[in-house]
């Protein structure tokens, strides 16, 4: 098995691993309001989460 000659910098190790995480993110239907908010969070238009309202919006 091969042996690493030189220790990689941070920012190499960084820039490798940034690939992994090109993918967009993940968006649900809202249950209240029907309209797209990303998972486990507040919805932007109705303000409930988990079947709570959480913030009041006008």
């Amino acid at each position: 098995m091969g042996v690493p000659q030189h220790r990689q910098s941070k920012t190499r190790v960084r820039k490798r691993r940034a690939m992994q995480k090109l993918s967009a993110p993940g968006f649900t239907e809202c249950p209240q309001c029907h309209k797209p908010k990303m998972t486990h969070r507040v919805c932007p238009e109705c303000g409930y989460y988990n079947a709570k309202e959480v913030i009041s919006v006008e």
